[in-house]
């Protein structure tokens, strides 16, 4: 519940994709460069295959108890590669911001309170890492100024978590609008979408200000988006957002190698 609220405040939301090109740096072994950062692919792969081990073993455990046996596909979480590069690169992206504006980062969001929510457990790096991210988000959310968006920016949020199944299909811009607080211009309540679209756009700004170059394997990087339905947290990716509207599709492509899910998750 802590966790929930602390989100909520923050108006973490969709924040965006950055499609980069190639700055002058390129290595079959590195996932990303950000400024004088890099990120190797073994790194991502050491994250994914914790992630990985540590939920099969869990969901082991907790089948187990049942005296059941799970799949293989069971087994695997439906986190990626992918998953795991945007949360390093938009982290990198987002402490460069944080410094230029001059933010307090408040360490609020441990892993423990987003294990049941990511369905992974709070010992792994990748539930540390979207923590860390939460604080980072929202911090910069409070703190960025805002402005008006296009209905095609509104309506890309809402596809994006539609997907989920988080919200109901089918609804036209004006219901979106009102579902999202967005209905009444800039000083209606809400919000959502314009501080979602402040954050992409200052992170996009900050890539290509540190000639961030990502490997063609991962392109393009997704930010990481996590908002409260008030009952639960709903974790998605969403396409880039500008003034203009939304400029490419979903934004977590599938992996380099093929990666099934599993639907049992633990603590779920």
């Amino acid at each position: 519940m802590r966790a929930r609220r602390l989100i909520a405040a923050a108006s973490v939301a969709a924040l965006g994709v950055l499609s980069l090109a190639a700055c002058g740096k390129a290595a079959p072994d590195v996932a990303a460069y950000v400024g004088d950062a890099k990120y190797s692919v073994d790194r991502v792969d050491g994250i994914y295959d914790e992630a990985q081990a540590k939920y099969a073993d869990a969901i082991r455990a907790q089948a187990g108890q049942g005296g059941a046996t799970p799949s293989p596909e069971q087994l695997r979480s439906t986190v990626t590669r992918q998953d795991v590069l945007n949360l390093l690169v938009s982290i990198e992206l987002g402490k460069r911001v944080v410094a230029e504006q001059g933010v307090t980062v408040a360490d609020e969001v441990k892993p423990e309170q987003l294990e049941q929510q990511l369905q992974m457990p709070a010992s792994t790096e990748y539930v540390r890492l979207w923590g860390e991210w939460v604080d980072i988000s929202g911090a910069l959310g409070a703190k960025l100024p805002t402005a008006e968006v296009s209905d095609e920016a509104v309506m890309a949020v809402y596809h994006a978590i539609a997907k989920t199944g988080a919200i109901q299909p089918g609804l036209t811009v004006a219901q979106v609008r009102q579902a999202f607080g967005e209905s009444g211009g800039p000083g209606s309540q809400g919000g959502f979408v314009r501080a979602a679209t402040a954050l992409s756009n200052a992170l996009q700004q900050e890539a290509e200000k540190a000639g961030a170059s990502i490997n063609p394997r991962f392109r393009p990087v997704g930010v990481p988006s996590v908002v409260s339905t008030g009952q639960s947290l709903v974790f998605y990716s969403l396409p880039y957002v500008d003034e203009n509207g939304p400029v490419t599709d979903i934004s977590t492509p599938q992996a380099p190698a093929a990666e099934p899910s599993g639907p049992a998750a633990p603590g779920a």
